[in-house]
């Protein structure tokens, strides 16, 4: 099917950043939030991602109005009514999730493809809400959407060939590069990331060595962006937590199970640049400082 109208349900960090590169590539997007306030943010963050790209050269001033143009806000699932794909892109709630899906099943048109952004979550298990299951997927965005060029594509056990195709196309319309996977919890990309973060937290724990060096190590040793205690904070504490409680609840195995200390820092909110303060006090956001209390030396 040919994919001219896509939906968009949420509109935070991850939904604002779908639907803008959905508009910028051309398809008129609906895009619906819970209150204006939350919409509002959401649309007014797509706005500034856009003149900075209009700032850099990458974007003329006329594409940045054509794309602002071709997005829909709403407060309403109704108006996803004769999309042809919707992306769920909610908080990472299972039951939230299957309630609007549940939802959507008896607005959107039922050739439609619908699709959810979870980064860990069973889709199947949403898939069952609805009566589409040979019309669902897993679209897998990484954040931020506008930079990060990967989306993983996901099919369950019943998804149909034409359905993959769908997401596959489309992310290729976006200028995103898709691979495919199967409905596992964690997917490719999580599933190898999330024990790699998990062994550096045990590393830390285990006295091996301290946070700066363990992140100069990968950075330096391996040519990593980022060493995994910055990753840890830029990703959230209590979302690499989350989704390794999930990996390890399907797979049962020690490399999925989360370390005491990361347990400990959701408790005290210590979040990652989000609460401020993770392994690195972001204090000074453009100078962080190590947070030397995990090494036990502060």
């Amino acid at each position: 099917m040919t994919i001219q109208t896509v939906g968009v349900v949420g509109c935070g960090l991850m939904g604002s950043g779908i639907a803008q590169v959905s508009a910028m590539a051309g398809f008129r997007t609906f895009v619906r939030e819970l209150s204006q306030p939350l919409l509002d943010k959401g649309l007014a963050s797509i706005d500034k991602s856009l003149t900075r790209f209009v700032e850099k050269g990458t974007l003329a001033p006329e594409q940045k109005t054509a794309a602002l143009s071709r997005l829909r806000p709403t407060l309403r699932l109704e108006a996803f009514a004769e999309c042809d794909l919707v992306i769920e892109a909610i908080v990472e709630n299972l039951e939230r999730k299957r309630e609007v899906f549940a939802e959507l099943d008896k607005i959107v048109k039922l050739d439609a493809v619908f699709a959810s952004n979870t980064s860990s979550l069973s889709v199947t298990e949403m898939m069952i809400t609805t009566g589409r299951a040979p019309r669902f997927l897993g679209l897998h965005f990484f954040n931020p959407v506008p930079l990060m060029q990967l989306v993983e594509v996901i099919k369950t056990v019943v998804t149909e060939p034409a359905a993959v195709e769908v997401g596959l196309e489309f992310a290729r319309k976006l200028g995103k590069t898709p691979i495919l996977t199967t409905d596992r919890a964690g997917f490719i990309v999580n599933r190898l990331l999330v024990p790699y973060l998990l062994d550096a937290v045990r590393a830390l724990e285990e006295g091996v060595g301290t946070i700066e060096d363990i992140d100069q190590g990968m950075r330096l040793g391996c040519n990593y962006p980022m060493g995994p205690f910055t990753l840890l904070d830029f990703v959230g504490i209590d979302t690499t937590y989350y989704i390794a409680e999930i990996l390890h609840a399907e797979y049962r195995e020690h490399r999925f199970a989360p370390p005491p200390l990361l347990k400990r820092m959701v408790l005290a909110q210590l979040l990652g640049r989000k609460s401020g303060k993770g392994f690195y006090d972001y204090s000074d956001p453009k100078r962080p400082r190590v947070n030397h209390q995990l090494e036990g030396r502060g």
